[in-house]
């Protein structure tokens, strides 16, 4: 397990580049895998890393398992290689933007 300032700059990482709540990830997630019938079941909605993305957004820090850091590491290296969190892409990047929003990174929602 990381020590205590790694784990803090982890944290502070992942919810920098994961700039999607908890629900909005949720929403996504649904959508990406609804079909013209039916929309799955919002625990069985997306990849099982958007799933893992979405049960660490609702912990607390303490509450971290080695699986959750080592999805956090994998998230923050996904994202940050995909983007430049400074110059975000446009809008006609469709399947880029939809597949860093499976991660919880909306590249076209504004910086807080």
């Amino acid at each position: 397990m990381a020590d205590a300032l790694e784990l803090d700059a982890l944290w502070d990482e992942f919810h920098r580049v994961v700039n999607m709540t908890s629900q909005e990830l949720a929403t996504w997630l649904r959508v990406r895998d609804a079909d013209e019938e039916a929309e799955p079941l919002p625990d069985q909605a997306g990849s099982p890393t958007g799933q893992h993305v979405l049960a660490i957004l609702q912990k607390r820090r303490t509450d971290l398992t080695d699986d959750d850091i080592r999805v956090m590491y994998r998230v923050v290296d996904s994202v940050t290689a995909q983007t430049d969190l400074e110059n975000e892409p446009v809008a006609e990047d469709t399947r880029r933007r939809h597949r860093l929003m499976t991660l919880g990174h909306d590249p076209l929602k504004p910086s807080p």
